[in-house]
């Protein structure tokens, strides 16, 4: 695997654009949803570009941007949503994690 992020998906708020990576077609639909509902509220409340990636070790992160000068960017607001979303989904997220750790790097599931 290369030492770069895989993107997930992506909203930008300035676009009014949402991607899902077709790597990933093979998640669950309503999985799908849920991200896509997810990222898209989040760039409305407060604007910029989202991004849901794993690393090559498969860590899924969440990274905000924005576009220089612009002033109605809310970074407070991002880290708080991001926090919120880190806590509140936290189930969701370390499911992609699993699919991607399983079907993108090859790992074996561990027995619970």
């Amino acid at each position: 695997m290369e030492d770069k992020m895989t993107v997930l998906c992506v909203s930008n708020s300035y676009e009014k654009k949402y991607y899902l990576n077709p790597e990933f077609m093979g998640l669950p639909k309503t999985i799908k949803d849920d991200l896509q509902i997810l990222c898209v509220l989040f760039t409305e409340d407060v604007g910029g570009i989202l991004t849901f990636g794993f690393e090559p070790d498969g860590t899924l992160t969440l990274n905000v941007t924005c576009d220089e000068g612009d002033l109605l960017f809310d970074e407070i607001g991002s880290e708080l949503k991001i926090k919120e979303i880190q806590r509140t989904r936290s189930a969701l997220l370390e499911s992609l994690e699993t699919y991607f750790k399983v079907f993108f790097l090859g790992e074996k599931l561990e027995e619970v």
